[in-house]
């Protein structure tokens, strides 16, 4: 998205030619944001498998459903992942907030 920069204070002084472009701190998602994203899908997969394999049929009792990978560690690395995932949607990484809040400033005022 393009704002149009304006040199007067009617609508036909604007310059058509004259456009910025948006910075990166205006993205709602930075590539922090991503990395923390594809690492959580990573571990919503990875906990998802590990629930995987073989049930009991009604002839055979497969006693591995019980099993501790199945019933533990599984939902719990796909539950974390989901947590992740929140997080990496809502973190902002932002360490200098002073200089962003003066990016907002400079552009509310032009």
């Amino acid at each position: 998205m393009a704002k149009v920069k304006t040199t007067g204070s009617t609508p036909s002084n604007v310059n058509r030619n004259q456009i910025e472009a948006e910075s990166h701190v205006q993205l709602p998602l930075l590539k922090h944001n991503f990395i923390v994203m594809a690492i959580a899908g990573a571990m919503i997969v990875i906990g998802f498998l590990l629930m995987t394999g073989a049930g009991s049929t009604e002839t055979e009792f497969n006693p591995d459903i019980f099993s501790t990978r199945r019933i533990v560690v599984g939902p719990t690395i796909a539950f974390l992942g989901f947590i992740l995932m929140g997080v990496g949607i809502i973190w902002n990484g932002r360490k200098n907030n002073k200089a962003t809040n003066a990016d907002e400033a400079a552009d509310s005022n032009s």
